[in-house]
């Protein structure tokens, strides 16, 4: 007699389970165990052989293949691992698949209706195709070429949201729903996860029932959602928040938007060169966290294409009369017929039960980790928008696989010393490092130059001299510590500036280099020639 692992795919449910197991019983001097949470069936057969034991379960329909053995685990560095992944977006993915690759075996745990997380979903692809079609729509009716005609556009939004919505399920299935058929190491277990104990989980299934799962390592992964404040009145409106607002198939007369950071901004310019009028109400100014300078000029550029910014408005009661939403502020009185609330986000962590594992949270519910993605309790790791790391996917992804390599036996830590940012509005604002109020907080001596793009020969030639690049040196040393950018493509010209500082180059060492001309990025090189002298006195190219 020997005993035999088999991973199995497909199955969605204890009857499934139920049945595979029977089917491995029923070949002669069998006995089978098969768990739906591991996705796997452990058999004790005679002389059945591999094949047929894998017959038996693809006869039911579902997808069969040998484990491997516990020595090329081990040679992988997984040592046979179970890892429980709770959640199903860009970190639980990429950690899912490094963690195969080390030769663990992952159960992927998720509640929602479809897999994917929030970038996917209703979050980074959704909205940049919708910001696509806006800057398409302004274009046509906009644009600053002499001798090209100017035209409103016809706006069919039905028609944008399912073409829209198709990207969506393409790229959905490209990255996460093939990745589960290809990868028989990888199980999705639907339902909602919470904790038992540091290495044990409750799992409510979607389809009714329950289940436990243990684990010899935990990743929570389950991301956030959007945070909605507590106005007097607003519970009780149909106000949207960024997931309604991106399906919205009919585009709103007057969109008041709550909210003054990323999301607020770049759907308020979206509808607004869709055709909407719109309001934008901030508490305090517009990107609050980043240098005045940024949010200052993007407000013109807001100004001047309709959008009505008022910022440090506080709201302080929400109605809707069944036709429009009336919002009473600091400033007055405020109507439109839809409000759309873009306030923040909030970590999906409430139901995770995370002071049975002794997990420690913030006090917005957001996990504390170390830079190795390690909780309060050794056995589980977080990633994501449910930890309190910056929220942007490509962090989670980072985090996500290097969490992987940390839970199959390496030593690796995040750093996030270098973060790029993009906020895609138009202009584009991108920053990286340290802008000049953050460095003299640390204690730094500081230097810093802008360059308006009306000194930039490629923003003169576009017809776009809006915004400018500044960047932030290290008095003495010209050490390059950070770059500020407000300008078309500046979430092109900020990974210049990223690679620069992460190599510890200075602003000498930057206006020595030799960019392509006629380009955006080239305005890197020009600030940091205005560090030592007067770019306007140099002629074309001048290197």
């Amino acid at each position: 007699m020997n005993t035999r692992t088999l991973h199995i795919t497909g199955m969605t449910c204890e009857h499934c389970a139920r049945s595979a197991e029977a089917a491995l019983n029923a070949l002669p001097g069998v006995v089978a165990s098969v768990s739906l949470a591991e996705g796997i069936a452990r058999v004790t057969a005679g002389d059945v052989t591999d094949a047929q034991l894998l017959d038996a379960v693809t006869a039911k329909g579902y997808g069969a293949s040998l484990a491997p053995e516990a020595p090329s685990a081990k040679a992988a560095g997984g040592d046979g691992l179970h890892i429980a992944v709770i959640g199903s977006g860009s970190g639980a993915f990429a950690a899912a698949i490094r963690a195969v690759e080390a030769g663990a075996r992952v159960t992927l745990i998720e509640g929602a209706e479809v897999i994917g997380g929030t970038c996917v979903n209703v979050g980074c692809v959704p909205s940049k195709i919708l910001i696509r079609g806006a800057h398409v729509a302004h274009l046509q009716a906009h644009h600053p070429v002499a001798g090209v005609e100017r035209h409103l556009p016809r706006i069919d939004r039905r028609a944008m949201v399912a073409q829209q919505q198709g990207w969506v399920e393409k790229l959905r299935h490209a990255k996460y729903e093939s990745i589960l058929e290809s990868n028989p190491g990888i199980t999705l277990l639907r339902g909602w996860a919470r904790f038992e104990d540091a290495t044990t989980l409750h799992v409510d299934l979607r389809d009714g029932g329950e289940t436990r799962l243990q684990a010899d390592r935990i990743l929570i992964a389950t991301g956030a959602r959007a945070a909605v404040p507590g106005i007097p009145g607003l519970a009780d409106t149909p106000y949207w928040t960024a997931t309604e607002a991106l399906v919205a198939e009919a585009l709103p007369e007057h969109l008041v938007v709550l909210g003054g950071s990323v999301v607020a901004l770049e759907l308020a310019q979206a509808f607004r060169r869709l055709g909407a009028a719109v309001t934008v109400l901030a508490r305090s100014r517009l990107l609050s966290h980043e240098d005045p300078a940024l949010g200052e000029g993007l407000q013109a550029a807001f100004a001047a294409e309709g959008i009505t910014v008022m910022p440090d408005c506080e709201t302080r009661r929400v109605s809707h009369d069944g036709q429009q939403f009336r919002l009473d502020t600091s400033r007055g009185e405020i109507r439109g017929d839809r409000l759309l609330v873009a306030t923040g986000r909030r970590p999906n962590t409430d139901r995770l039960a995370l002071e049975n594992a002794c997990v420690e949270a913030d006090a917005r519910g957001a996990i504390v980790v170390d830079d190795h993605l390690r909780t309060s309790a050794a056995p589980v790791y977080a990633v994501g928008d449910c930890t309190h790391l910056p929220p942007f996917v490509y962090v989670a992804a980072a985090a996500g696989t290097r969490a992987a390599r940390n839970m199959t036996g390496e030593d690796v830590a995040l750093d996030l010393s270098v973060l790029p940012v993009v906020v895609f509005t138009e202009p584009q604002v991108a920053t990286v490092g340290l802008d000049e109020a953050r460095a003299r907080a640390q204690g730094l001596a500081v230097d810093s130059r802008s360059l308006s793009l009306d000194k930039l020969p490629r923003a003169l030639a576009n017809l776009d001299p809006r915004g400018f690049i500044k960047l932030v040196a290290e008095q003495g040393s010209g050490r390059i510590l950070g770059c500020q950018v407000l300008a078309e493509a500046g979430g092109e010209i900020i990974q210049s500036a990223a690679l620069a500082i992460a190599n510890g180059m200075t602003v000498d060492d930057l206006a020595d280099r030799l960019f392509p001309y006629l380009t955006l990025a080239e305005g890197l090189k020009l600030c940091a020639q205005t560090f030592r002298k007067d770019v306007l006195q140099l002629s074309c190219c001048a290197g």
